[in-house]
């Protein structure tokens, strides 16, 4: 069993970013168990700043499971909010990005909308920004992202529609389909 990492809390400067969530929200983003739900989104901005409040967001959606579903699930969030950043125009200077989480019976589906392939990539001829990496690519320092999310989700896939994308993954709340025990 691999050696579990705690999700970070918002540190102080982190905290500016949550003063941005009205108060009525805040619990979504609280670590405490939430209240029943199937569907709870956020827009978030698309600023690198953003990422920790995705992990609490998806840390709080997570709640009340155990310690290798929350994990696991927190870590494919952030990675498809990082993607949404780096690799998308919900990255330029005031765009979006949202994370939406849909609970299920057997396990919960996260789904990265982001604004699609910048303009640079379209010029250059765009190309399928949606495979896995190869596996050799889980031990480099950047680059494994899909890599991850295809070997730890129960499923995964992508809209295929490069104006505005849905990446989602499916994570089985017993992990099926996961190879996260065995990494």
């Amino acid at each position: 069993m691999p050696m579990l990492v705690a999700v970070p809390t918002l540190t102080s400067t982190e905290d500016n970013v949550l003063a941005r969530v009205p108060g009525e929200y805040r619990h979504y983003f609280n670590g405490r168990v939430p209240v029943p739900f199937t569907k709870r989104r956020w827009e978030f901005s698309g600023e690198p700043v953003s990422v920790p409040l995705v992990r609490a967001f998806l840390e709080t959606c997570a709640a009340g499971r155990d310690a290798d579903y929350r994990y696991v699930l927190t870590l494919l969030g952030a990675e498809l909010a990082t993607n949404a950043i780096r690799h998308s125009r919900s990255g330029e200077p005031g765009q979006t990005f949202v994370i939406r989480v849909d609970r299920g019976p057997n396990g919960m589906t996260v789904t990265c909308r982001d604004n699609g392939m910048p303009s640079s990539a379209l010029e250059e001829g765009g190309g399928r920004l949606f495979a896995a990496a190869p596996e050799e690519r889980l031990t480099a320092e950047d680059g494994r992202g899909l890599a991850l999310i295809d070997s730890f989700a129960t499923t995964w896939g992508d809209n295929g529609h490069p104006s505005i994308r849905k990446v989602w993954f499916h994570l089985a709340y017993d992990l099926t389909g996961s190879s996260w025990p065995a990494a």
